[in-house]
């Protein structure tokens, strides 16, 4: 036999493959498309060149190493999973094949399009070394800090996927050691530095490969290689750990002699006697399918311990931290947890559709007097059943905290607007447009968590009524924009599941075009609009207070980006709705892993025998 035979076939499967192709084509476009926004904006506000190459590089760096941290979420923490799932898992170790040769294959077969999508943007980022402000060491080490980032998200995914036979479970469980090893060690290091009132010292960060691209653009890097050096031991060492739990992990094993309903596996998924019997009574013979999605209970624990988690980040924040950074800060954390609950949302509302085709349940369903509209009603039920609760819990957090936000972002501005006043209506309007460029400036360092924050967030004053109503609108504003997009990703969720064939490339065709794409083009049409708009006020100086009016950036903005958001939504959800309510049965019909449309073969005319003459006697 040959040496790795699967990684060889593998890898000339997924060279074939259309998407390796289109992947590469759209992960360079979207590069230059940014890199063009980018330019436009510049030209639109007037900011010096000088910074331009900075900015863009970190845009770029930091969209690459986000992407290349989901790569593991939905290439291969399922890769694994599907096959002891499907039963095909065993039949290899019938061979003589080893853990490393299946681990590793699976491995180069999911990430061949990663690893080219990301080889594809490289260039493109490379452009910015001709616009300054960027040197060839701080290049060539953030490259390498980004493949290494995706070799460690793929390998964690490969790691998860050998010990779980669920998707969605091995979705989280990849989501949890992902965010575990980029955000647990610099936080970790955080805690440390505040509890000694000491500087920040990377110890616990080296395991982070957001810390390696951090430390890649920043003057100093001492620590660049050592924290490159350890992600990567960490990468190689699941990696083993899969090769060594892929022979053993794969069968199903049953402990004792107790039924299936009697052990506590069942009992923590499915609840006790009690609760099974209660829920079947008070919902199979109104709802079936809502009956049928609710029966697991752990699927909405993990949105209520996510919504336990933010409460309680309010509340520290409202107790402990007083200065306005510590809200900005929130803002950010607030983000990330809605993030997940998108991610979480768009996995739920997928998976049964999925698990209904590939079981057969949706054609049994079907062949009852169960309509297909009863079965999307159910499901629309269901997923408001295990998560409204503690979404409504979490969305009134976000608002809370979004609120506290905004109303920090005005006082800030109030602060910098009255150092400033003087200067701007002085000034001509090419210095006009360079001081909104530092202002811009100063925006972007904020959000990246610079030293700029405190020096103007500690502002001593009374609040305004005008500060409150704009926090409020703008915390309102973000408030129907997450409700909507969640709608949104129900309903387009649902039927990405009934046309996809995994509930994980169900998923990322969701949160990609629901939320991703849309995002992208949002970002940069409010950003063009809000941008435009100031940059001709404060040029053509209308008014006595220019500086005063950037305190109305947050509030433009998430107004914009928020009608715009429900806007998407809507349309989303429409097509959606009558996708699910006219085609459902069509699709049902179609055999799970089968095209569409199937074209039966042309088949050729029968050959007739030559005719038996008889002999002539």
């Amino acid at each position: 036999m040959n040496f790795l035979p699967i990684v060889s076939r593998e890898l000339r499967v997924a060279a074939r493959r259309r998407g390796t192709f289109w992947l590469r084509v759209a992960a360079a476009t979207t590069a230059v498309v940014i890199g063009g926004g980018f330019v436009l904006l510049n030209q639109v506000t007037g900011a010096p060149m000088a910074n331009l190459g900075s900015h863009l590089f970190d845009v770029l760096t930091w969209l690459c190493l986000a992407a290349g941290l989901a790569a593991g979420l939905f290439l291969t923490s399922d890769c694994l999973s599907e096959e002891k799932r499907e039963g095909t898992l065993g039949l290899l170790f019938l061979t003589d094949l080893q853990g490393y040769d299946v681990a590793l294959g699976k491995l180069l077969a999911t990430s061949l399009r990663g690893f080219y999508a990301l080889l594809a943007v490289l260039p493109i980022l490379a452009i910015t070394l001709l616009l300054g402000a960027i040197t060839g060491a701080q290049y060539w080490e953030s490259a390498l800090a980004l493949i290494n980032a995706l070799f460690l998200s793929l390998a964690a995914g490969l790691a998860v996927s050998a010990v779980s036979r669920d998707s969605q479970r091995a979705l989280t469980g990849t989501l949890f050691v992902v965010l575990l090893l980029a955000l647990g060690g610099p936080l970790a290091d955080t805690i440390i530095a505040g509890a000694k009132n000491s500087n920040f010292q990377p110890l616990w960060s080296l395991s982070s490969p957001a810390y390696v691209l951090t430390a890649a653009s920043t003057q100093g890097r001492a620590a660049y290689w050592q924290a490159l050096a350890v992600t990567h031991l960490i990468g190689w060492a699941l990696l083993a750990l899969a090769c060594s739990l892929v022979p053993y992990s794969w069968q199903d094993r049953r402990r004792g002699g107790r039924s299936i309903t009697g052990s506590w596996a069942y009992a923590w998924r499915y609840g006790g006697t009690r609760r099974r019997r209660t829920l079947r009574r008070k919902l199979l013979d109104l709802h079936p399918v809502t009956w049928l999605a609710c029966r697991e209970r752990w699927q909405s624990q993990g949105v209520w311990i996510m919504a336990l988690l933010a409460v309680g980040g309010l509340v520290t924040v409202l107790v402990e931290m007083q200065a306005r950074e510590g809200w900005i800060m929130w803002s950010y954390f607030g983000k990330l947890f809605t993030l997940i609950l998108y991610l979480w949302t768009a996995s739920q509302a997928c998976r049964f559709f999925v698990e209904a085709r590939r079981s057969g349940l949706l054609e049994l369903l079907l062949a009852s007097p169960v309509s297909g509209g009863q079965i999307v009603r159910g499901q629309w039920r269901a997923l408001l059943r295990m998560f409204g609760l503690p979404v409504a819990l979490l969305v009134g957090v976000h608002f809370v905290g979004s609120a506290l936000a905004q109303l920090g972002y005005q006082r800030m501005f109030s602060q910098a607007s009255t150092v400033t006043m003087a200067a701007l209506t002085n000034r001509t309007s090419t210095a006009t447009s360079q001081t909104f460029a530092v202002s811009s400036t100063v925006v972007v360092s904020t959000k990246a968590g610079t030293n700029a924050t405190p020096a103007l967030a500690r502002f001593q004053g009374p609040t305004t009524p005008g500060q409150v109503v704009m926090a409020l609108l703008g915390a309102f504003a973000t408030g129907a924009e997450t409700l909507a997009n969640l709608a949104a990703l129900c309903w387009f969720g649902m039927w990405m599941g009934l046309t996809s064939r995994t509930a994980n490339l169900a998923t990322l065709k969701t949160v990609l075009f629901v939320q991703v794409i849309p995002w992208f083009v949002i970002a940069f049409g409010t950003g063009m609009v809000v941008m435009g708009l100031f940059a001709g006020l404060m040029a053509g100086r209308s008014f006595a207070q220019p500086a005063a009016w950037v305190a109305w950036w947050p509030l433009l903005n998430a107004l914009l980006s928020a009608g715009a958001e429900v806007a998407k939504d809507i349309g989303f959800i429409a097509w959606s709705r009558n996708k699910l309510y006219t085609s459902l049965r069509q699709q049902a019909a179609c055999g799970f892993g089968q095209p569409r449309f199937v074209v039966p073969p042309r088949m050729a005319p029968p050959v007739l025998p030559p005719p038996i003459v008889p002999a002539l006697q």
